[in-house]
């Protein structure tokens, strides 16, 4: 898998920005120009906002941290962490799955309800699913 880190996030908008996606430990945004590009796709088809509650973290990131590996999706800028909650995110998650999202965990318990959506890599289990 060769990938490319966003650099123009004129292409994003007006759906996102970079500051939505930056790692909230070290400020920096790493994130895959193919996901970022697939997630776009999947905004347009949605038609609806999506809260960007995680994207990028570095390895260093505390919850990254935690993990004792560098290689999650996160790490990789493969994956973002939507807020979102009942029927969207049933309608969200449907068409996350029609066009190949393959590593999703969903929690939609409590007040702090998201999806994970990320594309996966040559380093992690794909396809996945889990919950929180």
């Amino acid at each position: 898998m060769v990938s490319s880190v966003v650099t123009d996030w004129g292409l994003y908008a007006p759906y996102f920005k970079r500051s939505e996606f930056e790692c909230s430990h070290t400020g920096k945004c790493e994130m895959d120009k193919e996901f970022m590009d697939q997630l776009l796709d999947l905004r347009v088809k949605f038609n609806k906002p999506m809260i960007i509650n995680s994207g990028y973290r570095h390895w260093t990131h505390p919850i990254e941290a935690k993990k004792g590996h560098k290689n999650g999706d996160h790490v990789q800028g493969r994956c973002a962490d939507i807020g979102v909650a009942y029927a969207d995110s049933f309608e969200l998650l449907r068409l996350a799955i029609n066009m190949g999202f393959e590593r999703i965990g969903v929690n939609q318990k409590g007040s702090g309800r998201f999806l994970h959506l990320g594309l996966g890599s040559d380093t992690l289990p794909t396809p996945a699913l889990w919950s929180y």
